[in-house]
């Protein structure tokens, strides 16, 4: 389907397109799309925009990743069809590992979502032949690779389930989340969670991590003045601004999306 620049929904009837076409490849399953529509309300709510709080934790998800020594981008579905450009280009640049983890898993799909992220550039991708697995959960999310999740030191888990995030902070891990619902399990698990959408989110990322490469003073006052708890009191006040202006029909403000 061709989707005119013009309308007003541009960025998230793509989006929409082509996680369909996902599906149509083996890449996303039926939930995902029923977890993407999810996001998308949420998002809404914060007006399709990067909030300032957001913005804030980026750059702190940015430092924890520069400052790693064994860090893994994990990827499921809706990722690899919404942004596998986007985390393979970020791998890169940390650099870090990228591991395909997936709760509706099946070897076949595995293997397509591993073609997804070689063709947007990846290279050793892990994901098949999982030899290890996490402790704690039941699910086939447990499966994992030594070399890559299993002793990874910092691990971002866009679009995760709140299970697992909470499986690797037990295992000591620093968790880095990319999802829309401040009252997610995820969300509250996380060390650092990214209250915002995966392709505004990624590319944020991306960029506060260039810098900080550059300087790693910088990077590491950031984990140390980090606060969870703060930065989530701030997405909550900004939401509840939003709902406040949007309940006086003043819902429209300037708009950061990308910085």
């Amino acid at each position: 389907m061709k989707i005119p620049k013009s309308h007003p929904r541009y960025e998230s009837l793509r989006r929409r397109e082509r996680l369909v076409a996902a599906w149509r490849d083996g890449v996303v399953v039926p939930e995902g799309l029923i977890a993407h529509g999810r996001g998308e309300a949420l998002d809404y709510l914060f007006g399709e925009e990067t909030s300032a709080p957001a913005l804030v934790a980026e750059k702190a998800a940015a430092a924890y990743l520069v400052r790693a020594t064994h860090p893994v981008i994990s990827v499921n579905g809706n990722v690899a069809a919404l942004a596998a450009r986007q985390a393979v280009q970020l791998a890169k640049a940390i650099p870090a590992r990228i591991e395909v983890n997936l709760f509706h898993r099946s070897e076949v799909r595995v293997r397509a979502i591993v073609r997804r992220l070689e063709r947007a550039g990846a290279e050793e991708v892990l994901g098949p032949h999982p030899d290890a697995r996490i402790p704690g959960l039941e699910s086939r999310r447990a499966l994992t690779h030594r070399k890559g999740i299993h002793s990874a030191d910092v691990v971002l888990v866009p679009l995760e389930d709140g299970d697992r995030a909470e499986a690797l902070v037990r295992m000591g891990k620093i968790v880095i989340s990319v999802d829309l619902n401040p009252l997610s399990r995820t969300s509250q698990a996380a060390t650092v969670p990214v209250v915002d959408e995966l392709t505004r989110a990624l590319p944020n990322i991306l960029k506060f991590t260039r810098e900080l490469k550059r300087d790693t003073a910088e990077a590491s006052r950031l984990v140390r003045t980090y606060r969870k708890a703060g930065n989530l009191r701030a997405v909550h006040s900004f939401l509840n601004w939003r709902l406040r202006n949007l309940a006086q029909g003043r819902g429209q403000r300037r708009r950061i999306r990308h910085v």
